[in-house]
């Protein structure tokens, strides 16, 4: 993966981390350096970047992690998602957000406009990019 591609991934990481950076700041970045999806795996602590060529990056979640809800509710799940879109809610606050409405991660597909959300038992929501 070619070194700007990288320093664009570290940045909208930490700027998204440090809450300076809202979600749509982060997917323009990310899809203007060639990103095609990244997923948050919330349970392993680590977001993975994938390219159209194949090539990933990895980089581990360090802070700390809120508990995971052992159920998934979609509707306190969709609840944060708002919030973050009206930008009352910056990804740090989204994160233990999420994990208390049972989120333990989620891949966002740049290409395809959309978020998929996960649940333990499978379950999944969908989240369409607004327009």
């Amino acid at each position: 993966m070619n070194p700007n591609t990288q320093s664009v991934i570290l940045e909208t990481f930490n700027g998204s981390n440090q809450g300076s950076l809202h979600f749509g700041q982060v997917v323009g970045l990310l899809s203007q350096a060639g990103v095609e999806s990244y997923q948050v795996d919330y349970r392993a602590h680590r977001v993975t970047y994938y390219m159209p060529s194949g090539e990933t990056h990895a980089i581990d979640l360090a802070d700390a992690q809120a508990s995971i809800a052992e159920a998934f509710d979609a509707d306190a799940l969709v609840a944060a998602i708002r919030g973050a879109q009206r930008g009352e809610v910056m990804y740090p606050e989204f994160k233990q957000l999420s994990q208390r409405a049972g989120c333990i991660g989620y891949a966002v597909w740049i290409a395809g406009r959309h978020v998929s959300y996960f649940g333990r038992n499978g379950e999944t929501h969908i989240e369409r990019f607004p327009d």
